[in-house]
């Protein structure tokens, strides 16, 4: 299936690896110029290599989206390197997560800056470009403890379900321009921040896979090239009449639609 995305402009935060990575190559594979975005360069430049080897179209722009100076950044290298904006992947973020009487004002507003406050920011700067050819699309990265938020999952799904009611109140708000506004909820998916954790645990990340997936219908984790497939077509022509709405990206898991 072509997916229309031939000569678009995306950009796509936390591109650096995981899900962010996959989504880059897949958008580049569609025809796609990507920019990807992250605090680390190097790992950029590594992401970028691969998708210039393929034939993509790349450009890399490292920068904190946690700030404002950071989204701003963003916005204007990419108008900047291809001279208009399309498509807005906003991915950044990590687990943060752990006893409420334990979360400190620094910890909620750090999870805040970096998933919610990233989004509305480079949201706000991308849809007057995306107004101006009556074509966009956001697609917002959340996880299914946004709708289910389990014991000690604060703050990151109390930031996260945030993300669900911007992403259906912008996509009420510019239906009318063209600007398509979706979300995917993860749910356990390969990535570095599991590996890291069976790290710091001294276990097999397997095994940490393993206690994941007891409640997984398909009976495994998910990878990102899976999550990247569903991001590239919400990003896409062919799903034109697709806003307003989140997908589970969790094999299953949640008890909620």
């Amino acid at each position: 299936m072509d997916l229309g995305l031939k000569d678009r402009v995306a950009v796509v935060t936390g591109g650096s690896q995981g899900i962010g990575k996959a989504t880059a190559v897949r958008l580049a594979a569609e025809g796609a110029s990507v920019v990807i975005v992250a605090r680390g360069k190097e790992q950029l430049d590594e992401v970028a290599a691969a998708i210039e080897a393929d034939g993509g179209r790349v450009a890399v722009v490292p920068a904190d989206v946690s700030t404002p100076e950071g989204c701003a950044k963003v916005v204007d290298e990419t108008l900047r390197i291809f001279g208009r904006l399309d498509i807005l992947i906003n991915n950044a973020g990590t687990s943060s997560r752990g006893p409420f009487e334990a979360a400190t004002d620094d910890v909620w507003q750090r999870d805040f800056d970096l998933k919610l406050f990233a989004a509305i920011r480079l949201s706000r700067l991308a849809i007057p470009h995306m107004q101006q050819r009556r074509w966009g699309r956001i697609v917002n990265l959340t996880n299914i403890g946004s709708k289910q938020p389990a014991a000690q999952s604060m703050p990151t799904s109390v930031t996260r379900a945030a993300g669900l009611a911007f992403t259906k109140a912008l996509s009420k708000e510019f239906g009318k321009d063209g600007i398509l506004v979706n979300t995917v909820c993860i749910g356990t998916i390969k990535a570095k921040q599991h590996e890291t954790k069976a790290e710091k645990l001294g276990v097999p990340v397997e095994s940490l896979y393993a206690e994941r997936v007891k409640n997984v219908p398909l009976g495994r984790v998910g990878e990102a090239e899976e999550a990247a497939n569903v991001i590239a077509f919400l990003a896409s022509e062919a799903a034109s009449y697709v806003t307003g709405t989140s997908v589970n990206m969790d094999g299953g898991a949640s008890a909620v639609l």
